[in-house]
């Protein structure tokens, strides 16, 4: 007695013992022979262990009542289960033992409940399931399905990330009579909706695992720069995330530094009119980057000059020429022209009401006469350091005012002889007129004498 499996994986051939578990065999065989496990998912995968299966929806389906034995299918839901018989002989110890997966009855705990799903062993001596699965056949064919799906990539429950599902069952011999009400369908029957929801990766799905090395490493850059690209339209720094580099427009590098943009045009003019011509300077020091970009009016001209001009020698150096990738100057005129249209529609700075330019960091070309730089190049402005420079001059005049004088020194006191001397006449006091009686703002600070008033 024995029933054929085609499943994703390839055909397996399971044996039945029905001589050691008659009520089991019967149960599946029937099972088989109304399909009921047409297009039940492998899942719970566990590499050189085993797999489970025999649930038509799986257990990632929230419709799913983990599978029902004949008895319920053709009775209803009460015959759902029935007790599973475990013969002492029968033991999981050979790769391919097919056993039903049982659980524990709520109303006695010796007792032990199976209904459809059935685990097949993936390596041997297993003796863990012991007494908990009940075997009632084994595997004599198909042992290459068995690897692959041992060998299956799974998550992190054992369910394959492709669809490895049992695509119809073959009975070869059966030697039980049919239950009353059971009808054998004329065909396989077409997968139900609440099934085709749990595929996941359909076995039909094409990957790409043998694809190019350079092919996946270019998807992967054009996808970086979607992305990249995407963040500098979130940022303002381009019109729209597809805008593409003009194709009238050259890159030259690894120039000299002393090389001019009158130098370049002249030797690139020859291809063609030239819009526009620019080495790129340092904003500083005005010195040469030593790269360039030169625009042409048709973009036949710029492949021409491309392919001719390709490591040509420009003052000693051996240049570089490729079709530019910037957008900067577009980006430039589509951000003038935005906000030339704010503008026009009123408001302040950028044709935002709210936003105000300031004064002191204003070009040189706005404002002139009222503006000019200090030692630091910055740009500042007069007026407005004018007035609060008087503002402070005036608190620093008050205070200037209030501050006294500092004393002099000891040394460079000489009193006077008399009252005469000073007013005619020697009074006995300093050149400063301090008293030389009276102590002085050194003694005073020391905590000696009365205070010294001017």
């Amino acid at each position: 007695m024995s029933v054929l499996l085609e499943t994703s994986a390839g055909d397996v051939v399971v044996d039945l013992l029905v001589d050691y578990s008659p009520k089991l065999c019967e149960n599946f065989l029937k099972l088989c022979k109304i399909k009921y496990y047409n297009f039940s998912p492998v899942h719970s995968v566990q590499k050189n262990f085993s797999f489970q299966t025999g649930d038509p929806l799986g257990p990632d389906s929230k419709e799913s009542d983990g599978g029902s034995s004949i008895w319920g299918v053709l009775n209803g839901p009460s015959k759902r289960t029935f007790t599973a018989d475990f013969h002492p002989k029968l033991k999981h110890v050979e790769r391919g033992t097919v056993s039903m997966a049982t659980a524990v009855s709520p109303r006695d705990p010796d007792e032990r409940l199976a209904g459809s799903q059935f685990i097949i062993t993936l390596g041997d001596n297993l003796d863990y399931l012991d007494g908990k699965a009940a075997i009632f056949g084994k595997v004599v064919e198909g042992f290459d399905a068995l690897e692959k799906i041992n060998d299956a990539f799974c998550d992190e429950k054992g369910r394959p990330l492709v669809d490895i599902r049992i695509k119809h069952t073959v009975i070869l011999d059966d030697p039980y009579d049919d239950p009353p009400n059971l009808v054998e369908p004329p065909e396989s029957p077409l997968p139900s909706k609440a099934q085709l929801a749990t595929v996941r990766i359909g076995e039909d799905d094409k990957l790409d695992d043998e694809a190019d090395a350079e092919a996946v490493e270019k998807q992967r850059r054009e996808r970086e720069a979607r992305a990249q690209a995407l963040t500098l339209e979130m940022v303002g720094d381009l019109p729209f995330a597809e805008v593409k580099p003009p194709e009238n427009v050259l890159f030259v590098c690894k120039l000299n530094p002393v090389t001019t943009d009158e130098d370049l045009e002249l030797i690139f003019s020859r291809f063609g009119k030239i819009l526009s011509c620019e080495v790129i300077r340092d904003k500083r020091t005005g010195d040469s980057l030593q790269y360039a970009f030169i625009e042409y009016e048709d973009q036949a001209s710029c492949e021409q000059a491309y392919f001719k001009m390709q490591g040509v020698l420009i003052d000693d150096h051996r240049i570089h020429v490729d079709f530019s990738q910037s957008v900067s100057k577009l980006s430039d005129t589509w951000r003038t022209a935005t906000n030339s249209k704010r503008r026009h529609g009123g408001g302040g700075f950028g044709g935002v009401s709210g936003l105000e330019k300031k004064r002191q960091y204003k070009s040189e070309t706005e404002g002139r006469g009222r503006e000019r730089r200090d030692r630091y190049g910055m740009i500042i402005d007069e007026e407005e350091l004018r007035r609060r420079h008087e503002k402070e001059g005036k608190i620093g005049g008050d205070r200037e005012r209030e501050r006294s004088r500092s004393p002099y020194k000891e040394k460079d006191r000489k009193p006077y002889d008399s009252r005469d001397e000073r007013r005619g006449r020697g009074d006995g006091r300093y050149r400063d007129g301090r008293d030389k009686d009276r102590p002085d703002e050194r003694e005073r600070r020391g905590g000696r004498g009365d205070y010294y008033r001017r």
